[in-house]
Formats: C-alpha cells, sequence, structure tokens
C-alpha cells in the first residue's frame, strides 16, 4: 500500500496550462501517425529487398505488387502484422519483469512531494533485475550460441512483437485514462490528476495522460507504480535485447561480428545501465513529477524506444560494415565527450539537490527562489540551463556514426558470386539452403541516412521541445525568479550557440 498522506487536501490544480503538442490536432497526429513511422521503418528497411527498398528508389516505375514483394507484406495481409503466439510471448517478458520487481530486493525511495500533500514511496531494483535476465540470456547463448531460440524467434517475429507492443500501448493509455476518473478528493490514497491532463478534450488528456501517478495492485506480485515501472523495464531493456538479437544475427549470416555494430551496441547498453544504475534519479524529472502517463509515455516507452532507437544494429545486422582502428577511435572520441557532459552535468545537480555541503559542489554558486529551491549558476549549469541535454544529443551521434554513408541493396541468386567481385564491389555474401545472397550498396548508397541518422534529429527535436516545455513549467513555478536566473544563465542547451 501507497503510504498515507499527513492530512487530506483536495485535489486541485488551478493553474493553466493550455495545449501542448498543438493540442487535440497533435494528438490525434502523433497517436495514430508514430505507430506508421514505426512500420514504415520496419518495412522499408529489411533484409529481404533493400534499405530503403529498390519500390522507393524508383518510385515511378513500382507498383503495388512490387512494392509487397520489396517490403515482405505478410500473405494474409494486415492480419499478418500481428500473432497471438508473439502477443502472448510479449505479455509473458513483462510479466517476468514484474516478478523480477516483486521478489528481488531493492532500495525504497519516496518520490517528490505532490502538490496535493504527501510522497509516494518507490521501489527500485531494475538494475537486478536487469542482470538477472541478461545471465539468463548470456547462459542461453553460450549453450546455444547465436542459434539460441529467443535471438532467433525475436528476428523472425520482429514485425509481430513491434504489433503487440504497439496494442499494449494503446490498451495502457486506454485502461489508465478511465481509471483516472476514479481519483477522488481527500488523496487519501496519494492519488492526483496531472495539471496538464484534465483539459476536458478525451483525446487530447488520454494522450498526454491524465493522471500524474496510476498505480495497480496485481494478484501475487503486489503494488506497481505504471509510469515508472514502464519508463524503465519493458522498453529501455527491450532495446538492449533487440541489439543483442542483431548482433546475433549478423553472426548467423556472416559467421562473424563486425567492430561498428558491437561500438553501437556497447554505447547505447552503457546509456541504458547507466539509467538503470541511477534509477532513483528518475523521482526528480518532468516524466514523473509533472506529465501524466497516457498513449505519450506508453508508447515512447514501449514502442518508439525499443523498436526506432535500435535501427542503426538493425541495419548492421544486415550490412556489416567494418570501421577499422581510425573510424573506432573517431567513434569513440564523440561518445566519451557526450557522456561526459551528460553524466557530470546531472551527478553535479543530484549531489546538489541531495547534499548541498558535499565538497564536489558546495563551491558552485546559485540564487535562492522564493520557493526556497536553489539554481544553480555556476559549474555545468553556469553554462547552460539544460547542459546534459547537449551531452546526451553529442553522444547520439556516435549511435549513427557507424553506419557510415548508409544504405544497402539485396540480391538473392542460386548461384554466389565469386570471391573476386564480391569484393570488388564492397558487397557480403552469405548462404542459405536452397540460395546464396548479396548484400551491395549500389543505387541505395546514401539513401539509408534516412533511416540511421534518423535517430539525431529526432532526438534534437524532442530535447528541443522537453527543453521548451521544461522552461514554460519553470516560469509557472519561479516566475520572476526564473527571469533572474536566465539573465544570468543565457543558454538553454549549448553554450555560447542555443
Amino acid at each position: 500500500m501507497a503510504p498515507k498522506a499527513s492530512k487530506a487536501i483536495a485535489v486541485k490544480h488551478d493553474e493553466p496550462h493550455g495545449y501542448e503538442f498543438f493540442g487535440p490536432p497533435g494528438a490525434f497526429a502523433i497517436s495514430f501517425g508514430l505507430p506508421l513511422v514505426v512500420y514504415a521503418f520496419t518495412f522499408l528497411c529489411n533484409d529481404i529487398s533493400g534499405c530503403p527498398v529498390p519500390s522507393v528508389l524508383a518510385p515511378s516505375t513500382a507498383t503495388i505488387e512490387q512494392l509487397k514483394r520489396d517490403v515482405g507484406w505478410p500473405a494474409n495481409g494486415i492480419y499478418g502484422l500481428a500473432s497471438w503466439d508473439a502477443t502472448l510471448k510479449v505479455i509473458g517478458y513483462y510479466s517476468f519483469s514484474a516478478i523480477l520487481h516483486r521478489v528481488l530486493p531493492g532500495e525504497e525511495k519516496l518520490g517528490v512531494e505532490l502538490a496535493s500533500g504527501g510522497k509516494l514511496k518507490y521501489k527500485f531494483n531494475t538494475w537486478s533485475s536487469t542482470m538477472v535476465t541478461f545471465g539468463i540470456l548470456a547462459a542461453g547463448t553460450v549453450y546455444q550460441g547465436a542459434n539460441f531460440p529467443v535471438w532467433t524467434y525475436i528476428y523472425d517475429n520482429f514485425l509481430q512483437i513491434a504489433t503487440a507492443n504497439i496494442l499494449i500501448a494503446y490498451f495502457l493509455a486506454t485502461f489508465v485514462y478511465v481509471r483516472s476518473f476514479s481519483v477522488k478528493a481527500g488523496n487519501s490514497d496519494l492519488r492526483e490528476l496531472a495539471a496538464g491532463g484534465h483539459s476536458g478534450n478525451m483525446l487530447y488528456d488520454w494522450f498526454i495522460g491524465r493522471e500524474l501517478n496510476p498505480r495497480v495492485t496485481l494478484p501475487l506480485i503486489g503494488e506497481i507504480d505504471i509510469k515508472e515501472f514502464m519508463e524503465l523495464r519493458p522498453g529501455m531493456m527491450g532495446w538492449a535485447i533487440l541489439d543483442f538479437t542483431f548482433i546475433a544475427r549478423q553472426y548467423r549470416s556472416y559467421g562473424y561480428v563486425t567492430d561498428s555494430i558491437l561500438l553501437v551496441t556497447a554505447f547505447q547498453v552503457l546509456y541504458i545501465l547507466d539509467s538503470f544504475w541511477m534509477e532513483n534519479a528518475i523521482l526528480t524529472t518532468m516524466d514523473i513529477t509533472t506529465d501524466g502517463f497516457g498513449f505519450m509515455l506508453s508508447f515512447g516507452d514501449l514502442v518508439w524506444v525499443p523498436f526506432v532507437y535500435s535501427l542503426q544494429a538493425r541495419y548492421l545486422a544486415t550490412y556489416p560494415l567494418s570501421l577499422g582502428p581510425l573510424g573506432t577511435a573517431g567513434v569513440l572520441g564523440v561518445v566519451s565527450t557526450g557522456f561526459y557532459i551528460f553524466r557530470s552535468a546531472n551527478n553535479e545537480k543530484n549531489r546538489f539537490r541531495t547534499d548541498p555541503n558535499d565538497p564536489r559542489v558546495a563551491h558552485l554558486k546559485y540564487i535562492e527562489t522564493k520557493s526556497g529551491s536553489r539554481l544553480l549558476i555556476s559549474g555545468w549549469w553556469g553554462m547552460a540551463r539544460h547542459i546534459n541535454y547537449f551531452g546526451d544529443w553529442f553522444q547520439s551521434w556516435a549511435y549513427c556514426l557507424p553506419t557510415g554513408v548508409a544504405g544497402y541493396l539485396v540480391q538473392h541468386s542460386s548461384t554466389a558470386p565469386a570471391t573476386g567481385q564480391s569484393l570488388a564491389n564492397k558487397s557480403f555474401v552469405y548462404s542459405g539452403p536452397t540460395e546464396h545472397t548479396e548484400v551491395l550498396q549500389g543505387s541505395a548508397r546514401g539513401y539509408g541516412i534516412i533511416v540511421t541518422y534518423f535517430y539525431v534529429l529526432y532526438f534534437a527535436i524532442l530535447l528541443i521541445h522537453r527543453e521548451r516545455r521544461d522552461e514554460a513549467k519553470c516560469i509557472r513555478k519561479y516566475g520572476d525568479d526564473w527571469n533572474k536566473y536566465r539573465e544570468i544563465v543565457k543558454y538553454r542547451i549549448i553554450p555560447g550557440i542555443y
């Protein structure tokens, strides 16, 4: 059970927030457009015909039937996008994660003070849960190699697994929206509505999240904070598992693993494990303190993160580019710089918040607001108001650079090309039981950048938008004090530029 509030306070949200994401039209476009983007990446960059597929490279001569062949459209049409078997296995994956959350020991922390009074209790053991999960996967891989059934099943049913997660995201958003109407005044169970999530427009509130911290009690498992659980566990861990799947696929196809896919996976897994290790830092993020849990977060956590963020590893599973020592050193330099900025800035902020007398942060200058909060004006946070976003974005380049000038075509034949021919064309060949497959760049060279570098562009837009949302929140919270702070710390994200 959640801890009781010290006193009963009516649930109040008097501050006007207005619409975000362009209001209901934007909510509709995102809610029903982004799933199509996920499917587009899945179909238009594949190991069947190319990345992008030939029909996209020559749209004037393409036909619907040719496009269906190129993208590997299911034989039974739209019904082939999903399967009961894949859906049940995905639900099993979620259930296993919830069981680990329940049975493994963990650190318990109180969240920030709620607007209506009281603090929620959280249990953190994502790190140990991940180690158990990865340990099982590692044991299976040691025993069966790249043919471990988990890797082969995920790769062979990638489309159906993506669909299952999309459906779960829609279900969760609808479930918490309907359940939010049971939030009562008095706050005896520490439930409250998100400040920006009860506009009165059903679609918008369903999208943005009506209830701030929805929780549910599951049989034999106990209470789960839906938002905190989904934020880190299924999607973030799923991102790493998909990367591992693509490494296994590359090895099954070619008999080796390239430095490029190892680097991409190492960088991304480091980022994931870092967030798990610093799990309790999530309690002060906007996602937990401000945003409700609706389709925006459920889709982002469960679909967008694992299936879009793993695009580079998926690309390299089919086109095994080798970087060499110089390329590897360059990419390592990029990720090291970005990660250093990101982690150092966040550590500085968290140390100052938890213990301002810590010798590592005691020297920092700050201004104290009327609300009692302290805003740093020196150190990392004196350079830019969201300097951590800059480090986060900078290291994201290291996820994309290993794909090079991306793009490839896939050609199938009953006869393998000669070794000399393959090397001359910078192509890669692997053989199946009845045919040989050659992967070469050809006319697709450069066009695959739309897929493999999409993350850098998207992430820049995401961080700028998040910074604008946070800026609006801080203006509401601090008023004139925030204006004084902006006069001292002038830049938003990139010192001297933006």
